[in-house]
């Protein structure tokens, strides 16, 4: 069967691999659509920490049962549409202890730590599978990186009451959007793309605020009547919106940083005390698929906007080069892995 694989820094070959079979509680899997994320982006520019090449990427996965073993709940049958929570846990650090197993200190995620999804066909343990309960692939393969924004909303507390500003609208910055208004909170989206603002306008955002056109501060000042936005979510990783999220959060507020600086971020930690900050890292997701699923499943996100392009098996290089080149012109690429 054929696997997508970046062989090193800024390489990519198509490759042939033996087709798996499932162990007694797995799950046999055909890839249907793999969502290419910035992590993966990452990888491809060398730049990700936690990957060793060669490496197989996919984690954002919509996927057909293909088979089951005999220890899986009869409730998976072959020909039903699915997602996968990607990552793992140990059970015994820290993290694991206090029942936030999507921060295990030795997980491996799909794509990441270990090879993902994107080859013909894969096992998973049926635990990490969730059925569509009638969503389409496209929908199936954004579960994932939604989720994740969802998860930034619920380490940050966000209430009704809340303004919340989200600076970067790729599509876990939209899934942070999504979630902040379906708690009914006031949701400002910031970016460099007028796409990206569009669309987040349709994901629900009430504002929207160019960051190299308007004065940031000032607009934000502006709709909050001066106090400045009750939690921030950073979900670019740069050194200046690591910064920026700190200035621009209202006293006593919450800072969410979900994307990782890939440099060394100079702070003027004054402000970590004289605003009596909370300062918070949002790593994966918990259990927020159930919540995706539903969100999607009432038609509550703007699907087809969101998907910037979608390429077969063999372009899928081609396509990791062009967003390399151009990361501000995509919000989501699919691989089709169907032949």
């Amino acid at each position: 069967m054929k696997a997508f694989c970046i062989t090193e820094p800024g390489k990519t070959e198509l490759i042939n691999l033996q087709q798996p079979r499932p162990a007694a509680d797995e799950i046999l899997l055909k890839s249907r659509l793999i969502g290419m994320c910035g992590t993966d982006l990452s990888t491809f520019r060398g730049k990700n920490p936690l990957v060793t090449y060669p490496r197989i990427p996919g984690h954002e996965i919509a996927a057909t049962i293909v088979e089951t073993g005999a220890e899986v709940p009869a409730e998976f049958q072959a020909g039903m549409d699915v997602t996968v929570y990607p990552n793992t846990n140990c059970g015994a650090c820290a993290s694991c202890r206090r029942g936030r197993t999507n921060a295990c200190k030795f997980n491996q995620t799909l794509g990441v730590q270990r090879d993902g999804a994107m080859k013909r066909f894969f096992t998973i343990p049926w635990r990490k599978v969730y059925a569509s309960h009638g969503l389409s692939l496209r929908e199936l393969s954004l579960v994932e990186p939604l989720a994740v924004g969802f998860h930034a909303v619920e380490r940050a507390r966000v209430t009704a009451a809340d303004t919340v500003a989200v600076i970067g609208c790729g599509t876990v910055g939209l899934g942070v959007l999504a979630g902040a208004v379906s708690r009914g909170a006031t949701a400002v989206a910031i970016d460099l793309e007028d796409e990206k603002l569009a669309l987040a306008k349709q994901v629900g955002a009430q504002y929207a605020i160019h960051g190299s056109r308007q004065n940031l501060h000032q607009e934000l000042e502006a709709l909050t009547n001066g106090l400045g936005p009750d939690v921030v979510v950073e979900a670019v990783g740069t050194s200046q919106t690591y910064r920026t999220a700190v200035e621009e959060v209202a006293h006593t507020g919450r800072v969410v940083y979900i994307g990782w600086a890939k440099e060394p971020v100079p702070y003027e930690t004054k402000l970590f005390v004289h605003k009596e900050l909370d300062i918070l890292g949002s790593r994966n997701s918990l259990a927020e698929f159930p919540a995706v699923i539903a969100m999607l499943a009432e038609g509550r996100f703007p699907v087809d906007a969101t998907i910037s392009a979608t390429v077969m098996l063999e372009g899928a290089g081609e396509a990791l080069q062009r967003w390399s080149e151009s990361p501000g012109a995509y919000t989501k690429i699919l691989v089709n892995m169907d032949e």
